[in-house]
């Protein structure tokens, strides 16, 4: 009886041993949750504007600058100024030697003086006559031609003071001065050369402003205004952040098919030296579009797509790229709207469905 016994009692230990694990599995599985996946998560915008500029190229030059001429013809003399050098305005750059210049200023002097002493004697003439006359002494017809010849002296006097001025200006023409304080940017006349009258001698510009000017089709002036504030980016440096400039003319559209239209954009003071190439951006057409971030946007075997939040979940929204602006991308989906989340960090662990904890 003892063995029967001891083998009963092994039997209904390990029923109990059994009942106590099940019991234990039990417990255990209903306190295990579904695991989650740790994400990051950014808002979906829409409804604002989003455009896209387009880039026309351009050089800085400087605001106020001048090719200098001489109004006189004659040879290059002298030259007072060299390549890059600064000047004030008034200051005298060069010199041309006419040798007609000065002998007709000489010839009209004399003939001005000339005319005034004549004139003078002619007035007085007619002061003496007009007293004779009341007297009945000088006819009426002798004064009348006195006063004749009197008034026509006094128009050729100011004839010969014209010709005079002309005469001087002409000569003081032969020295080229500086209309404004600047820098000589080229000589384009080396000394002793001829100049003729009008013939580009240098330029020269000022430091005191920059601005550039860009060619357009016409159909892009409609989306330009005066004072209108467009970016400006250096060619020679693109980590460089862009300008502002400010838009100060604009062309009116011509009726010649494809051609370019100039618009002037002034730049910042000090902003980009004169010759610099760079890039102005205008932004023809602005539409409402959805965008994400870059980094939300995943490529699968099922296409492009993007994984959307809600109530603690995952799910797969799929969408079509149209264009990357900054480090955003504009999307076309049908599923998602402004202020959606979308899972832009922890999607390589990521699947449809899965819940996510929003870190």
């Amino acid at each position: 009886m003892k063995p029967l016994l001891s083998s009963f009692a092994a039997v209904i230990a390990i029923a109990a041993a059994l009942s106590l694990s099940g019991c234990k599995a039990g417990d255990v599985s209903a306190e295990t949750s579904e695991p989650t996946v740790s994400v990051r998560v950014a808002d979906v915008t829409g409804g604002q504007t989003e455009g896209l500029a387009l880039r026309f190229s351009g050089i800085v030059r400087a605001t106020q600058r001048a090719t200098l001429t001489f109004q006189v013809s004659g040879t290059l003399k002298e030259r007072a100024v060299e390549l890059g050098q600064t000047v004030s305005a008034g200051d005298v750059l060069a010199r041309v030697y006419n040798p007609a210049l000065a002998p007709a200023r000489d010839s009209a002097r004399a003939k001005l003086d000339e005319l005034k002493t004549q004139f003078e004697q002619a007035k007085r003439e007619w002061d003496r006559s007009s007293r004779l006359h009341e007297r009945g002494v000088v006819s009426e017809q002798s004064l009348e031609q006195l006063a004749a010849r009197r008034d026509s002296l006094r128009a050729s006097v100011a004839t010969a003071q014209a010709a005079l001025a002309e005469a001087t200006q002409l000569l003081d023409e032969s020295a080229l001065r500086a209309p404004f304080s600047g820098r000589v940017e080229a000589l384009l006349v080396e000394q002793d050369e001829f100049v003729a009258a009008g013939q580009p001698v240098m330029r020269m510009s000022s430091p005191r402003g920059r601005e550039v000017e860009v060619r357009v089709p016409a159909y892009l002036l409609e989306h330009v205004t005066l004072q209108q504030e467009l970016p400006i980016w250096s060619v020679q440096d693109r980590t460089r952040p862009p300008q502002t400039g400010s838009v100060v003319e604009i062309a009116q559209a011509g009726a010649v098919r494809g051609e370019l239209h100039p618009i002037l954009v002034s730049l910042p003071v000090d902003s980009l030296e004169p010759g610099a190439p760079v890039e102005v951006g205008i932004t023809p057409v602005r539409m409402s579009a959805t965008t994400v971030p870059l980094l939300s946007v995943v490529r699968t075997g099922e296409g492009t797509g993007v994984f959307r939040v809600r109530d603690g979940q995952a799910r797969r929204v799929p969408v079509t790229v149209e264009r990357i602006v900054g480090e955003r991308v504009v999307v076309r989906a049908e599923e998602l709207s402004p202020g959606d989340q979308v899972v832009y960090a922890g999607m390589t662990r990521l699947t449809d469905g899965d819940a996510v904890e929003v870190r």
